[in-house]
């Protein structure tokens, strides 16, 4: 495999985000090959598989319509219409608060959209499949990068060997390339950990995702599909690291016992249906969005904790910026003039989101009953003010206007 390989666009990483670039570069007629050292695993049950959900807003819905991939995925897709957030902060762990975003209030439409992340990846990957310029190579990892001003040369980790005008860095928090190519990135670590794992219920959901908060970090349920007949969500539950590691050994009826007391019983009994995964919890953001021919993009670029449905969402937000300078540059889609202006178009945004989810991240672990409280009124406050609930609720999807 010594022949140099020309294509339009190289996507490493092979994730949602990556998976999501190749389609979106693949179907506005790049040629594009997409390579991740990680088979993707497209089971629930099998092991490794992601257990996690993302909830596509109003913006990342109409850019996956837009790339064709929607039509694919609306069958599986559970609609979020209210975004609840409850207090549990009191010296009990109880809902003490509760208050509704609904999306009505702004909207024809939902919030948005849940899927199981193992789903996204199976119904991605065939649709790459029916894609004439879309190349996937699971089980290929990147093993050398070089740019030039007119090109960036790439080998494989099998022995191929291309030649690209673009590189998309989709390949994660450690991103390889983003370390190839020089571009630093400052971290914080807050010491939390979250388990991610399916449940059942007694109480119907009601296509609404509640987040819980009491100290360590939230307890957010997010609607699924019923499960064997009964209601189910998806929890995504973050704690201290000792705390999350605790529980996530735990037998199962300890386990549930204690997952149903952290949910305030709001829902009654929760039922696990699925395997417990963890996973750190961190924020982190790149020094800068490019490189020579090369654009980073979601975890590669910026990392949050999972408050507010952001992370994914601000991923496809960098995709499509990418996808627009490419188009309006079609001859030379990796030009510096053109990534220059992806920097510039999704910089702000991504610093005042990043900034955004820490602070409610650090609000939400606080251990302090006095603040505690004072966290209660404060968002009792700003739901009773229409005007400013209604633009936290636009600016939460992203949206103007």
């Amino acid at each position: 495999m010594n022949d140099l390989q020309d294509i339009d666009i190289f996507v490493s990483g092979g994730g949602v985000a990556g998976l999501a670039a190749t389609i979106a570069f693949a179907q506005a007629g790049f040629t594009t090959l997409c390579a991740d050292p990680a088979p993707p695993i497209t089971d629930r049950d099998s092991d490794g598989a992601d257990l996690r959900t993302t909830a596509f807003l109003q913006p990342s819905q109409a850019f996956l319509n837009r790339i064709g991939l929607w039509p694919r995925l609306a069958d599986h897709a559970t609609p979020l219409q209210v975004m609840r957030i409850v207090d549990a902060g009191g010296p009990e762990p109880v809902a003490r608060a509760s208050h509704d975003f609904d999306a009505a209030d702004i909207s024809d439409a939902p919030f948005g959209w849940n899927l199981p992340n193992w789903l996204l990846r199976r119904e991605m990957v065939a649709h790459i499949e029916s894609l004439p310029n879309a190349t996937f190579r699971p089980g290929t990892g990147t093993a050398d990068v070089l740019t030039r001003a007119t090109e960036a040369r790439i080998r494989l980790s099998d022995g191929t060997r291309l030649r690209a005008k673009l590189i998309v860095a989709a390949d994660g928090r450690n991103s390889p390339v983003r370390e190839a190519v020089g571009v630093p990135v400052q971290t914080t670590r807050y010491g939390q950990k979250a388990l991610a794992f399916a449940v059942t219920h007694d109480a119907p959901h009601g296509n609404v995702s509640t987040e819980i908060h009491r100290t360590g970090g939230p307890f957010t349920l997010v609607p699924l599909p019923d499960h064997e007949g009964r209601p189910c969500s998806a929890i995504v539950w973050m704690e201290p690291g000792p705390e999350a590691q605790r529980l996530a050994a735990l037998p199962e009826p300890a386990f549930e016992a204690e997952m149903t007391e952290r949910s305030a019983h709001l829902y009654g009994p929760l039922k696990l249906v699925s395997r417990r995964t963890i996973w750190p919890i961190i924020s982190q953001k790149a020094d800068r969005l490019t490189a020579e021919r090369t654009a980073l993009v979601a975890e590669a670029a910026h990392v949050v904790p999972p408050i507010g449905a952001q992370g994914l969402n601000m991923s496809l937000g960098d995709i499509e910026a990418l996808l627009d300078q490419a188009e309006a540059n079609r001859d030379d889609p990796g030009a510096a003039d053109g990534l220059a202006r992806y920097n510039r178009a999704r910089w702000p945004e991504i610093s005042a989101r990043v900034a955004g989810v820490d602070a409610l991240n650090r609000a939400s672990m606080t251990e302090s009953q006095p603040l505690r409280d004072m966290r209660m009124r404060a968002l009792g406050v700003l739901h009773a003010a229409t005007p400013v609930r209604k633009t936290l609720m636009r600016m939460g999807l992203g949206t103007k206007g």
